[in-house]
This record gives C-alpha cells, sequence and structure tokens, in this order.
C-alpha cells in the first residue's frame, strides 16, 4: 500500500504512519533500526528496492532522502509504504525541493524510532566529510559505496582521510566472499609463509586496492598491484615454498580455485550486489575493526614493487633474513627494493669490492703466520683494483720491518733504547717455507 501526501509536513507524514499501524492492528513495533538513505530523487527508486530486499533480514523504519531540484520552493513530497510495497519494513519517501533540500535532518529527526540505532547510506555520491555532516552526525553507522563515484580511487582516498570509527564502505563489503576464499586455502597444509602476493584488477577497482591492503596488513608480505581489463578484482596469487595459490575470476561469476598438488577446481564467486551488501553491514551496529586497519594502514602499504612495511616497523624475527631485501624497515637498515619493468621487486645484494676482499686475505694471513700455524702463504693478496697502491703499502710495510730488526733509521742512525723484537714477515713467497729457528 502505499499513501501519497503532496506539499505536508512530518507532522502528517507521523499522523498517517499511527493511522496505518491502528488500521491493520499492529499492537507492537517489531522494528530493529532506522535506516536513513540520502541520495537523489532520480535514483530513489533503486535505493528502495534494495533496502526492501534487505529488511527481510533486518525490519526496520526505511526513511528516503530524496533531493530533488533546488530552484523550485521549498516544499516536501512525502510518501508512505506498508505491506507488500515495503517488504518487512515501513518506507517513508522524502522529496525535499527547494532550500530544503540541504536541511535533510530537520525532516528525518521527527521520524526516526525512539530508542533504535540509526543506519545512513549514501548509494550515490557521499559527502566530503560524512561523521561532520548533517545526516551523518545522527547516525552510528556511515555507509558509503566509492565505486559508484566519478573517480572510485579519489573517493576512497578521501574516505580514508576521514575516516570515522563507524564508516564503512560497499567495496570492502563486495571482498567478504574473496577473503573468505582466501582464509580457507591458507588454512589447508602445508601451513607455510606467504612470500608474496599479487592482486590483478581493474585500473579503477578501489576493492583490489583494499584487497591488496588487506593482505598487506595481515600477511606482512610483499603485496604487488597489477592492473587488467577486466572489471573489479579478477585474480589474487600467493606465492609460497610449495607453490602459489591462484584465484582467478576473469568472467566476474565463476572463479578458478588452483591449489599445489590438488586438481584445479570451480567456485561460484558472482559479484555482490548491493541489497546483498547492504544486509551484511546491517548485521553489526558497531565499528569494523578489520575494515579500519585495511583503509588506514594497509592500503598505504602496497607500492608498485611490492614493499609493504611502513617506515620504522621491524619485522617477525623469523621472516627478517627473507624480507631484508624485500622492505624498507628504517632508512639505513637494509636496501631499498629494486624494480623491474614488469613491476615486481627485484633483490640486489651489492657484490664485495676486489679491494676489501684482498685486504680481508692479508690480514688473515699475517694472523696465521703470527701463531704460527701457517705453513705456506702467498706473496700478496690477488686484488684487480689500484693494484698500484697496495704494493706501495706492502713495500712501506717492508722497510719499516728492516728497520726495526737492525735499530737504524733509513738515515743510518742508530736508534734509542732496545732494538725490538723481530717479528716473521706477514707475506712470504708462495714456493718458500719457513726457515727453521737456528736457536
Amino acid at each position: 500500500m502505499i499513501i501519497d501526501l503532496p506539499a505536508t509536513d512530518t507532522s502528517a507524514v507521523n499522523a498517517a504512519l499511527v493511522d496505518i499501524r491502528e488500521a491493520g492492528g499492529a499492537v507492537t513495533l517489531g522494528r530493529v533500526l532506522t535506516l536513513v538513505i540520502v541520495t537523489d530523487d532520480s535514483a530513489a527508486e533503486e535505493a528502495i528496492s534494495a533496502a526492501n530486499d534487505a529488511s527481510r533480514e533486518h525490519p526496520c523504519r526505511i526513511i528516503v532522502i530524496a533531493r530533488g531540484t533546488r530552484k523550485s520552493t521549498s516544499r516536501l513530497d512525502a510518501q508512505v509504504r506498508v505491506g507488500g510495497d515495503a517488504g518487512a519494513s515501513e518506507v517513508v519517501v522524502l522529496r525535499l525541493y527547494g532550500r530544503l533540500a540541504d536541511h535533510g535532518e530537520a525532516v528525518v529527526v521527527p521520524l526516526l524510532l525512539p530508542d533504535a540505532p540509526i543506519v545512513a547510506w549514501w548509494p550515490g555520491v557521499a559527502p566530503a566529510h560524512l561523521a561532520s555532516d548533517s545526516v551523518g552526525r545522527l547516525a552510528h553507522r556511515r555507509i558509503t559505496d566509492s565505486a559508484r563515484s566519478a573517480r572510485p580511487l579519489q573517493a576512497l582516498a578521501a574516505r580514508r582521510d576521514d575516516y570515522t570509527s563507524g564508516d564503512t564502505d560497499f567495496t570492502w563489503t563486495r571482498l567478504t566472499s574473496w577473503r573468505a576464499l582466501l582464509a580457507a586455502a591458507l588454512d589447508q597444509p602445508p601451513f607455510e609463509r606467504v612470500r608474496r602476493a599479487v592482486v590483478v584488477g581493474s585500473p579503477t577497482s578501489a576493492s583490489s586496492d583494499l584487497l591488496a591492503g588487506w593482505l598487506a596488513n595481515q600477511l606482512h608480505c610483499p603485496v604487488t598491484r597489477n592492473r587488467s581489463s577486466n572489471a573489479g578484482v579478477s585474480e589474487v596469487r600467493l606465492e609460497r615454498a610449495s607453490g602459489t595459490i591462484v584465484i582467478s575470476r576473469p568472467q566476474g561469476k565463476i572463479a578458478t580455485l588452483v591449489q599445489p598438488g590438488q586438481p584445479d577446481r570451480q567456485i561460484a564467486l558472482p559479484r555482490r550486489m548491493a541489497a546483498e551488501c547492504l544486509a551484511e553491514e546491517l548485521r553489526r551496529l558497531d565499528a569494523d575493526e578489520v575494515y579500519a586497519e585495511t583503509l588506514v594502514h594497509g592500503v598505504g602499504l602496497v607500492k608498485a614493487g611490492g614493499t609493504v612495511r611502513p617506515v620504522g616497523q621491524r619485522a617477525p624475527a623469523h621472516t627478517r633474513k627473507e624480507q631484508e631485501g624485500a622492505h624498507e624497515l628504517s632508512p639505513g637498515v637494509f636496501p631499498a627494493p629494486a624494480t623491474s619493468a614488469a613491476g615486481t621487486t627485484v633483490n640486489v645484494t651489492p657484490a664485495p669490492s676486489a679491494r676489501s676482499t684482498g685486504v680481508r686475505q692479508a690480514r688473515a694471513a699475517a694472523s696465521r703466520a703470527k701463531s704460527g700455524g701457517l705453513a705456506r702463504v702467498t706473496a700478496e693478496p690477488v686484488v684487480d683494483e689500484k693494484p698500484s697502491r697496495v704494493r706501495k703499502t706492502a713495500a712501506r710495510k717492508t722497510a719499516h720491518r728492516k728497520t726495526a730488526a737492525t735499530g737504524k733509521t733509513p738515515a743510518g742512525k742508530a736508534t734509542t733504547g732496545p732494538a725490538p723484537r723481530r717479528r716473521a714477515p706477514a707475506h712470504r713467497s708462495a714456493t718458500t717455507r719457513p726457515e727453521k729457528d737456528s736457536r
């Protein structure tokens, strides 16, 4: 049943609701919350249809703020729907015109259910600051849909910058099936750590960015966000020591699960509609902590090349050696990972210089000769870089040893004090064996 109330006010709308309830013989109200939908007049019917389907799981009072043209005079046209036209709820459609279109909270407050939670939903373009919006201040939960924006990635960035406890987005709710499949695949043996993850999706898919951020935040591994021509999320790859887990959905309905040592399986993975996402979000009226961590921290960890750990955060002890070349933990601790042309991370380990290698060999030989355990040593280290400088240094050391043995300076003058004890030279010819001590 639909009752139209043109050019009315909120008092008349409340009176109509009471009359309908008394005429129907309803003694009590089985409404668990108030759902406020803020949309334009042209898109109101689509949002009402989704809310009616969700109300069969969550009986509620639906208040629709349908903003009309602002060029006309201020006017409120109301419509009350009950019965088969309202699912398992009662729907109040408020069409606002003129200056009244900017003051939706003024007509919503008299129609709210007493002592019931309030959920606000923006099916289309949402305000820049949800918590400070006139309707958003009334709500316990605030639901948006960045995918309906002209620029989904910019809309998701705005939600991240302005996040307040209680905010959520349908781009996150659409990932529930993906997250469930990935978690179930990792719960099967062998229980190995994921070394690297790849998320493939549309360049404008905000859900792909959120899924990559969730993997980065939960698995603490490099995550690469690749782009494809398919809509939404099309593929996820988890690389482990025993093989790669792949979930591929190129067409948007059937996904293929590939696991090492198991046959490929076909899984139904259709794209979720607005009614299904809304019903899921209405199941909880508290803040979604996992979404908050993914949006605020996880999305920022995903970068080109797979650098996923923020500066200053240390890796777990058992994975630190493996992540040394892939994570930028703090300035100067580990080198930054190199990025190939394909967008993947390439761990680069600098090769030791020839000069440093030769100096270490010379010091090791001198130490063995001093301890008496060296039977055969090389004459000088094999050095490829700057050999003349090494030879000059060896010559100066030989002259110093001769001076110490004879007790005279290079000019022929005797030195004062007892002559220092003679030591075995650090470098000998490869064909010369050390002479026996005559004493």
